[in-house]
């Protein structure tokens, strides 16, 4: 029989990325509760951010990759948003433990919370099953919320690569590959 005491524990562990160290709390029912999935890392590994860049982390989870950005980003702020308020809290909870403060956390779906804000960078590991019509909406209010110039960042599995390769090219007028493993693909559009 399960030990549901220990199940019903943080899943705690620790990470190295981009030369920072982090420590994540972490829950079962949230995605890649145990160690950060490949699709995220991929797309850490290769976002492109300034020091005093304003970002976005869409359905962020329980933060790793906003918490990531806060590191590279010390003059900047991100906001940290996820429909799902067991990984906003724990996305919290995140923040506070990698002593960051230059994050806010909030639930949000989609951009409906979101403030008037106009961002550097928003950055998601879209999900692989929300349904083309919730993707066209993202892309399209990604847009509203971009600086000149600014840049929307997707880490998706790779099956779906034609799909965003149009609907930015549609929405944006541009798209760039970034990196790909035989899983994920990580690409950007730029606001022009």
């Amino acid at each position: 029989m399960l030990n549901t005491n220990k199940l019903n524990k943080d899943i705690v562990f620790k990470k190295q990325l981009r030369g920072a160290d982090f420590i994540f709390h972490s829950t079962w029912g949230l995605f890649s509760p145990k160690d950060l999935d490949e699709g995220s890392k991929l797309l850490i590994d290769n976002l492109d951010v300034n020091p005093t860049d304003i970002s976005l982390d869409l359905g962020c989870g329980y933060g790793a990759i906003g918490i990531t950005i806060a590191k590279l980003s010390p003059k900047g702020f991100v906001h940290l948003i996820d429909k799902d308020f067991v990984a906003v809290e724990y996305a919290k909870k995140n923040t506070r433990w990698n002593k960051l403060v230059n994050c806010d956390t909030y639930l949000s779906n989609g951009f409906s919370n979101v403030p008037n804000i106009q961002f550097n960078n928003i950055v998601s590991n879209i999900p692989a099953k929300v349904g083309k019509e919730l993707y066209w909406i993202i892309i399209k209010d990604a847009k509203k919320h971009l600086k000149k110039d600014g840049k929307l960042y997707f880490v998706f599995i790779s099956g779906l690569k034609k799909f965003f390769k149009r609907n930015f090219n549609k929405v944006f007028g541009n798209y760039t590959h970034i990196a790909s493993s035989k899983t994920y693909t990580v690409a950007y559009a730029i606001k022009k």
